[in-house]
């Protein structure tokens, strides 16, 4: 289903026509976005130790690796459309990649920066999810474009700052420092 320059694929408007890029978005980024989405927010909910947590942890960031070069060669067929995807995606896979060498290499202060790093990372990810995708979702569509940004952060940041605060495995680890 063919529109000019476009392809309807159940209700997106996906902007192009060419196969491969066809192919990219549907078989490999759609499918990778939504299991970062799945598993990013199931290990965030899991309890804080070895285990679920770490196992879903880790697929999340090979996952969102994956995600951001299907992202990264997508922005490139269509860099002055997409150049800002790539930013946030490269964004988002710094912050996963800072939050867990935190947790590998125990930094100073690592739980804290496994919780932003991760945390933001999510929050990039949808950041990126809806300012491509924002105007053609119900609800969202009626929305100015700028509550894309805005909404994602409002609702994420407040949850990392909470657990920034009240980390699950503070009272666990002697490297634990409390914001001075």
């Amino acid at each position: 289903m063919t529109g000019g320059e476009t392809t309807i694929v159940a209700g997106i408007e996906i902007p192009s026509t060419d196969p491969f890029f066809l192919a990219v978005v549907l078989g490999m980024h759609i499918p990778l976005g939504l299991a970062c989405v799945a598993i990013g927010a199931i290990a965030m909910l899991s309890q804080k130790r070895r285990g679920r947590h770490s196992r879903l942890g880790t697929t999340y960031f090979w996952c969102l690796l994956a995600l951001f070069a299907s992202a990264t060669l997508l922005s490139l067929m269509r860099w002055a459309e997409n150049y800002h995807l790539f930013v946030l995606g490269a964004l988002s896979f710094a912050c996963a990649w800072t939050g867990r060498a935190a947790l590998r290499h125990r930094w100073w202060s690592w739980v804290r920066l496994h919780i932003a790093g991760m945390g933001l990372s999510y929050v990039l990810m949808l950041v990126a999810f809806y300012v491509d995708n924002g105007k053609q979702l119900p609800l969202w569509k009626d929305l100015p474009d700028f509550t894309y940004w805005l909404i994602p952060f409002a609702v994420g940041i407040p949850l990392i700052v909470r657990a920034l605060l009240w980390p699950p495995l503070a009272s666990a680890r002697h490297d634990f420092h409390p914001m001075r």
